[in-house]
């Protein structure tokens, strides 16, 4: 059994629709455990990573 679909005008496999993997709270407690463990990496050079990171969930959520 296959996720693919047929092209009715095409025929060729069309790739099943993507369904959301996170829902609109999840992104709001994913942001929470960033912001908390930025405070924990805050001195090292990885923190800019989780910076950015936290600020483009903020966009999403």
């Amino acid at each position: 059994m296959t996720t693919d679909t047929i092209d009715q005008t095409q025929g060729h496999p069309q790739p099943a629709r993507s369904r959301a993997v996170f829902s609109q709270e999840d992104f709001g407690l994913i942001r929470t455990a960033i912001a908390h463990y930025l405070r924990e990496v805050q001195d090292q050079p990885e923190s800019v990573k989780y910076a950015n990171l936290y600020h483009r969930l903020g966009r999403v959520a």
